[in-house]
């Protein structure tokens, strides 16, 4: 039986509207956007570690790569992109973030540092150098399932 046009606008906006929670509660929480606490620590540790811009930010979704036609370009980090290093695009993580990217369909594993903006494609949540695409093994496809977990700090503003 076809829903009808009023109940499937009901459901979307209930699916909107615990969206727009997470989201809230991320930002407010200081993670950024699309990533999720690693582990469930209790509340009051959640709060100290997040005070204290430690938390383990894990992020799975779909990355691809760039590569010879943006090498020696400008990154929005300002310097120049080198299709053999071990570099990668994100929406929001700050430049110099070194994030552990694992192909979920092969386990390899690859430690790269954040120095541009993008991936400007779909609901991709990361672009991988040629050289990191090359070490986890996702030249073939274009793309893969990945998990990137951050391995530095980062750094959240102080509240007065």
């Amino acid at each position: 039986m076809p829903m009808t046009r009023d109940i499937a606008r009901s459901r979307a906006a209930a699916d909107h509207r615990w969206a727009v929670l997470v989201i809230v509660a991320c930002a407010l929480a200081g993670v950024p956007s699309g990533f999720v606490q690693a582990d469930a620590p209790s509340s009051s540790r959640l709060a100290s570690v997040i005070g204290r811009g430690l938390a383990d930010l894990v992020q799975e979704g779909v990355v691809s790569w760039y590569g010879a036609a943006f090498h020696d370009r400008k990154t929005a980090s300002g310097e120049p992109f080198d299709s053999g290093a071990l570099t990668m695009a994100h929406p929001s993580l700050p430049f110099g973030t070194r994030v552990k990217v694992t192909n979920l369909r092969n386990g390899r594993s690859v430690v790269v540092r954040v120095n541009d903006r993008g991936p400007f494609v779909g609901t991709r949540i990361a672009d991988l150098s040629q050289a990191a695409a090359t070490e986890i093994g996702m030249m073939r496809r274009g793309v893969a399932r990945a998990r990137i977990e951050v391995l530095q700090d980062i750094a959240v503003p102080e509240t007065d």
